[in-house]
């Protein structure tokens, strides 16, 4: 059954907290995500002695701690002690080992970015936490990322004021009401950046059908795309209205539009985020079955 439409405006709004102001945090799981949040949260202010990471692999951990001047730890334990705030950042595969190796105080505010594993798996290895899902994207490494949250309705303000805080130091941020709608989420967001790349990928190869040189093609497509977003977000108006504004009755823009909908573009796209909404959904499934069995 397919859960009910994303209501981003369904949970109140929480009181500003600036990233600056968030207390001692720790990192399980120092990859390309936890980067792009740790070089935003200290942009915001955020001293480096309030950020830790626990991770294993000496190279990157050594590049962290220069790249940062934050404490890295090997042992996920001794990391994450003292914190009251702590993001996983491994893979979803890897969370399970990940968990077994430290514990964590009632009321700690825990917020996962790992894609598919769900509120119940992490309540039931750390009770008494706060547990916040996080669904952000890849445009975050630039601190341009979108970013999904979903928290159980009994999570206390407090801790979703900071998770908020935290993934706002990453880009944008948005709020759904059921965890089922991450799937959707990460449909739209999640998946979406690939979109956004195949669409310009093939925007490109058609001007060389066209006979443009290639690296021109490149050019004006990657171009193109950058300055139609800049239009939509700067403005009001809806994306739908900007359309209409730039297609002129019987022109080349409005040719083009027709051919594109008469192959079923919108179609198409719905039912490519309904393919990957079920496959977030199957993953989330999967997951849950290998931490219960």
């Amino acid at each position: 059954m397919a859960p009910d439409r994303i209501d981003l405006n369904a949970v109140p709004a929480l009181p500003t907290l600036n990233a600056a102001a968030l207390p001692p945090l720790c990192f399980v799981g120092g990859g390309n995500m936890a980067v792009s949040m740790i070089g935003g949260l200290l942009a915001a202010g955020l001293p480096p002695a309030r950020i830790r990471v626990a991770q294993r692999n000496v190279v990157r951990a050594q590049a962290l701690r220069e790249r940062f001047g934050i404490e890295v730890d090997a042992d996920p334990a001794k990391a994450v002690a003292g914190c009251t705030i702590v993001v996983l950042a491994v893979k979803p595969q890897q969370m399970s080992e990940a968990l077994s190796q430290f514990s964590l105080p009632a009321a700690t505010t825990v917020i996962s970015v790992a894609a598919g594993v769900r509120v119940a798996s992490f309540a039931r290895r750390l009770p008494g936490c706060h547990i916040i899902r996080a669904m952000p994207n890849t445009p975050a490494l630039l601190q341009a990322g979108m970013s999904g949250l979903y928290a159980p309705p009994d999570t206390p303000v407090q801790a979703r004021a900071q998770a908020q805080a935290l993934l706002a130091a990453a880009g944008d941020t948005c709020w759904v009401d059921s965890e089922a709608q991450l799937d959707a989420l990460t449909a739209v967001s999640g998946c979406g950046p690939a979109y956004y790349f195949k669409l310009t990928e093939a925007l490109r190869d058609a001007g060389t059908a066209l006979g443009l040189d290639a690296a021109l093609s490149a050019r004006l497509a990657l171009q193109t795309f950058i300055g139609a977003a800049r239009m939509a977000a700067v403005g009001d108006a809806d994306v739908a209205l900007l359309r209409q504004q730039v297609t002129s009755k019987g022109g080349a823009t409005e040719a083009a539009l027709q051919s594109l909908e008469s192959g079923g573009l919108d179609r198409m796209f719905v039912d490519a985020l309904r393919a990957a909404e079920q496959r977030s959904r199957k993953r989330g499934d999967d997951l849950e079955r290998s931490t219960t069995a």
